[in-house]
């Protein structure tokens, strides 16, 4: 507790730190404030009464936006556009030559990617916007239902969501951490605490199961949350060495041996997302179709078990594809030639690259199942009486991004730490140290 207290004075003692997590909290409390923020021309009381019960397609939805989905916020659409974007422009990059070459440019192509994926983010949310009015807001909801109140409040839809996609990009660039996934952490912590006291509730009730069980499942949940920590962090370092250099007639040597860490989850939380978005599609013809029965219906039933098989399939699937897109073994093996290295035992060029695929592979496909059977988490704390709001932490999407975004938070206040010869956050600051090889850790 001492060193805790320590660490937060030293972390206070950092002006430029100090400055950045304020900074961060600051638009973190606009992002929140907005959230709450009705949409002009709404009966936000019809809307609570319609939208009594939520769960389904509307709940996971409303999961990432911190509640504004249900709302009908200005933030209804919350960042979810601009992470669409960005998707299909990393899937045109392995396609499209044009973004290819663009990737290669470094800071400058970097920087029109951007460009256009914030182009790609206005027509999306154009498209996004008609359809959450007509689905999410029913019509006795709606005050003025007029083409002018439609045009409106879907640029207001829009604008909401460009208003966030720059709010994030502040905190990347003047806050701590990566806004974007902050925002969506924000969102998905904001509904924890209701969650929880549901829960509590739930438990402490005549009909409860009592205080025991309820500790259990606390107790089951930091296991998850740990097992997620290690998934997250667990690297396959690969030795490597580095030829002696020669200057001005005197051989000079790299020095300690380094290593190549390959995550064994490459992917992070993109496979669920992809996975969760293709699963998205039973659950609309279901809805649209108003069919009660047959396999599509099935498949839409998220507590189902043909709904899970699938989406536990599509995660692993998903996980070597996107690990295919962003690991490439023979830059890496192109990398180490150019610069004098080698992996003792094995040839450079080609052989190396076969080894460096080999190995990721093999590390990919323990990490696929148990990104998988996170995914599906949920459902199992269901089916063992966790009430539904809460069940959703106990895995899939929302507490991978909770995992990852913290950890990566913490590394960026810790490097600041360490810069000014502070003990760090976390006993990891030579592991971090060694891990920056080749850029593969983060």
């Amino acid at each position: 507790m001492k060193n805790f207290i320590q660490t937060i004075k030293n972390i206070w003692s950092i002006e430029e730190l100090r400055d950045r997590i304020l900074f961060t909290l600051a638009l973190l409390l606009v992002f929140r404030i907005g959230s709450y923020i009705v949409l002009p021309g709404i009966d936000s009381q019809a809307l609570a009464i319609a939208n009594e019960g939520g769960g389904g397609l509307a709940g996971l939805l409303d999961l990432f936006t911190g509640g504004a989905f249900n709302r009908a916020s200005i933030f209804s659409l919350g960042i979810m556009p601009y992470i669409s974007a960005s998707i299909i422009m990393q899937l045109m990059g392995v396609a499209v030559p044009a973004i290819q070459k663009m990737q290669k440019e470094g800071e400058s192509g970097r920087k029109k990617i951007n460009q256009y994926t914030r182009f790609l983010t206005i027509v999306i949310t154009g498209f996004q916007a008609p359809g959450y009015i007509a689905a999410s807001v029913p019509a006795e909801a709606r005050m003025d239902d007029s083409v002018f109140w439609w045009t409106t409040t879907i640029i207001i839809l829009t604008t909401g969501t460009l208003f966030v996609m720059w709010l994030g990009e502040r905190i990347t660039d003047r806050g701590v951490g990566n806004g974007i996934s902050l925002l969506i952490m924000i969102g998905i912590i904001a509904g924890l605490p209701g969650a929880f006291f549901q829960e509590v509730v739930a438990a402490t009730g005549p009909e409860g199961n009592g205080l025991v069980i309820l500790l259990i499942e606390m107790v089951a949940l930091l296991a998850v949350i740990a097992v997620t920590v290690a998934l997250v962090q667990a690297v396959r370092r690969v030795p490597i060495q580095f030829a002696k250099r020669q200057v001005a007639g005197k051989e000079y040597s790299q020095g300690a041996r380094q290593y190549i860490p390959l995550k064994v989850n490459s992917a992070g939380v993109m496979p669920i997302i992809f996975a969760q978005a293709i699963m998205f599609v039973p659950l609309y013809i279901a809805q649209y179709s108003g069919a009660e029965s047959g396999f599509v219906v099935e498949l839409a039933n998220f507590a189902g078990f043909w709904y899970n098989l699938l989406f536990f399939i599509l995660v692993i699937a998903f996980t070597y594809f996107y690990t295919a897109i962003t690991v490439n073994p023979n830059q890496m093996a192109d990398d180490l030639k150019r610069n004098g290295g080698y992996i003792p035992g094995v040839k450079p060029g080609r052989s190396t690259a076969d080894f460096l695929d080999t190995v990721l592979s093999r590390i990919t496909l323990p990490g696929a199942i148990f990104l998988g059977l996170i995914a599906i988490l949920p459902v199992f704390a269901l089916q063992a009486g966790v009430k539904q709001a809460f069940s959703i932490y106990f895995g899939g999407t929302s507490l991978l991004i909770m995992v990852g975004v913290v950890l990566d938070t913490l590394q960026q206040i810790e490097s600041y730490l360490l810069m000014r010869h502070y003990d760090g956050l976390m006993k990891t600051g030579k592991l971090a140290g060694r891990a920056s090889t080749f850029g593969m850790a983060g």
